[in-house]
């Protein structure tokens, strides 16, 4: 930091006091610059008072900006924290996310969907890995918002699918129109990651991979 340098014979000797990043070492050089030009003005031709206003705005702008700033940032840890906390109670249970993967285990599997409006047909459709066709199902009369559904792993042709991976398409009409439908895999919670000590938001380990906090429609 540059040492403080005296002066009482000019405005530039006070403007060169110790200078510092933070609102509240500008407003003190700026106030120790102030007492220094009224010192040191033309008694015929004093400061403008519009001026001198102007220059206490702006440096109390400054400071309230940076202020803000600081309250923000710790509101933003406060919530991380919190976030973490929350998302750590969910290890071992069963999250909606965006996603069309569909993972069959033990003759089990489940996903959902986000209807945008109520729908009275929904039509989900089961690929396997190689695009093939495997299951087709229709549920009737659902209320807009998430849908859970399960699948037994039976084909349309009546034998049992093989575990692994699949993927599902999500179909929904209402009186003949079609209604928006978001599909939603479902990820078993392993462990959380992230948060205000890392930086970043909170995301949750799962079975199908990283899942951020935000991006979760709904905890099973």
């Amino acid at each position: 930091m540059t040492s403080p340098v005296s002066g009482t014979s000019s405005t530039s000797g006070s403007a060169a006091s110790s200078s510092g990043s933070s609102a509240a070492s500008i407003q003190t050089n700026f106030m120790n610059l102030l007492v220094a030009q009224l010192k040191n003005q033309d008694p015929l031709n004093p400061m403008d008072n519009s001026q001198m206003t102007a220059q206490l705005a702006q440096i109390n702008t400054v400071q309230g900006i940076e202020t803000l700033n600081t309250t923000l940032q710790s509101l933003l840890g406060s919530y991380n924290d919190s976030t973490a906390m929350a998302a750590s109670s969910l290890v071992g249970h069963g999250v909606l996310s965006g996603g069309n993967s569909l993972a069959l285990s033990g003759g089990a599997a489940g996903g959902g969907f986000n209807l945008a409006a109520d729908a009275d047909t929904v039509t989900i459709t089961v690929t396997s890995a190689s695009g093939q066709v495997v299951h087709q199902a229709s549920l009737s009369d659902l209320k807009a918002g998430v849908q859970t559904f399960e699948w037994d792993g039976t084909t349309d042709a009546g034998t049992k699918a093989a575990d692994g991976n699949y993927t599902f398409s999500v179909k929904a009409t209402n009186a003949g129109k079609s209604v928006t439908s978001t599909p939603l895999k479902l990820s078993i919670v392993d462990g959380v990651s992230g948060g205000a000590s890392a930086g970043t938001g909170t995301t949750l380990n799962t079975s199908s991979g990283a899942v951020s906090w935000s991006d979760v429609q709904q905890v099973l």
